[in-house]
């Protein structure tokens, strides 16, 4: 069967609308470290805004380029060092898709580039 485009009502797909995977509206901690605009290294601690195992939205009060590879660390808390729980995850990779300005926050859309399991 051909994609046509259309929803089943009539209405017409936005391209830019379309996921592979529904996103769930989650405000986490995050650790963001990438390379800004100007070359230099950071991270920053900030936190998403909504969330699939496909990717993410997260606030950052830097500039990053579409494209860009950065990193994602959920802290865990300290007590978590016991044998039983991890005392950290270990980083995840993205891409940019798209940004957003909120303010003197950016928005960035974010595509894993492994799915969460």
């Amino acid at each position: 069967m051909a994609h046509t485009g259309l929803l089943k009502d009539g209405r017409r797909l936005d391209p830019l609308n379309l996921r592979r995977s529904p996103r769930i509206r989650l405000q986490m901690p995050v650790f963001l470290r990438a390379t800004d605009t100007s070359g230099a290294e950071f991270i920053e601690l900030t936190k998403t805004l909504n969330i699939s195992s496909t990717g993410a939205c997260v606030a950052s009060t830097h500039i990053l380029r579409p494209d860009q590879i950065i990193h994602l660390t959920i802290p865990a808390p300290s007590s978590a060092s016991s044998g039983v729980v991890p005392s950290g995850t270990p980083p995840i990779t993205a891409k940019v898709l798209r940004q957003d300005a909120a303010g003197e926050m950016r928005l960035f859309g974010l595509e894993f580039l492994k799915p969460l399991e």
